[in-house]
């Protein structure tokens, strides 16, 4: 048998190929979303809310009292879907919207029940947590979370607008 120098070694290597994605990423994403919404909304439900609800009455005893427009900014929520979230919470009692410091502006507060369903709910958030992150892997958690908090980052308001003709 007779060797064959081809000299590859004498050109530069191409760099390690990234195999290109497949499907759409769009498409992949909400399957993710829907799959682990389901898993959380399954076990925050036996405190009768679901995981949208906690985290929006999460975020107003947090964030409260506050403006409604603030809120929807910090959840990086429309207005609109902001007003039909909070309507089911104001209607349980557990948030009330109030006068703000003039006489246009309301301002958005947790109320003692709100704030006891919140404690409520963040008991089974996280029983659901931890059951993803045993499912999934700690290793597998880490990374998807990084993945996500650079995707985030890079996408955050540097995204050009499309202008359809």
């Amino acid at each position: 048998m007779v060797e064959v120098d081809d000299c590859s070694y004498n050109y530069p290597m191409p760099a390690a190929t990234v195999a290109a994605p497949k499907g759409c990423t769009s498409f992949k994403l909400r399957q993710l979303t829907r799959r682990v919404s389901q898993h959380y909304d399954r076990i925050v439900a036996g405190c009768g809310l679901k995981t949208t609800q906690y985290s929006l009455l999460s975020h107003i005893e947090r964030l409260g009292p506050i403006r409604p427009g603030d809120l929807a900014a910090a959840m990086a929520m429309d207005a609109s879907t902001l007003t039909r979230n909070l309507q089911l919470l104001v209607a349980q009692g557990w948030a009330e919207i109030g006068p703000g410091a003039d006489g246009r502006s309301r301002l958005v507060a947790a109320t003692a029940p709100g704030r006891a369903k919140r404690a409520e709910a963040q008991r089974e958030w996280k029983r659901a947590q931890v059951a993803l992150n045993e499912r999934l892997g700690a290793e597998r958690v880490a990374a998807l979370h990084s993945l996500l908090d650079d995707c985030l980052a890079t996408l955050s308001d540097t995204e050009p607008e499309s202008h359809d003709a």
